[in-house]
């Protein structure tokens, strides 16, 4: 079953799965970084499995003049041992539900260019390949 990290109890259910993606943010300020981005719409969900979040999935809504009401997926991962079971799957099934729930139309999400199952992942979910993202480091 798919829960929303509303609490810090559950937030911290997925940090060995967010950490796992997202290696640079320092374990200590993991809930306050997380709690801030909540606090800004970030909506964060999880399968839990041998109580501990195995899948989880990070994600917002938004508005663009270029392509409306959508949302962004920020983060997916799944912890290493528990891959090939289907869990991102379910997750990314249950952003579509959640966008279709709440009249969205698009969902957006990049993904770094050595990246080669999670592309294979994402377009056998059906999403397309529409731009390069360009980022200009100061």
């Amino acid at each position: 079953m798919i829960q929303i990290a509303d609490t810090n109890e559950k937030i911290l259910k997925c940090k060995a799965a967010l950490l796992d993606l997202r290696s640079h943010i320092s374990p200590d300020e993991y809930l306050s970084i997380v709690k801030n981005m909540v606090a800004d719409g970030f909506i964060l969900v999880f399968i839990d499995e041998d109580d501990q979040a195995v899948s989880v999935a990070g994600f917002r809504m938004e508005y663009k003049l270029h392509r409306g009401n959508s949302i962004y997926i920020d983060d997916v991962n799944t912890l290493p041992d528990y891959r090939t079971n289907g869990y991102a799957g379910q997750i990314m099934d249950w952003i579509v539900d959640y966008a279709k729930n709440n009249d969205i139309a698009q969902i957006h999400l990049d993904s770094g260019v050595h990246r080669y199952d999670a592309h294979r992942f994402y377009l056998k979910k059906g999403y397309n390949i529409t731009s390069h993202h360009f980022v200009l480091g100061l």
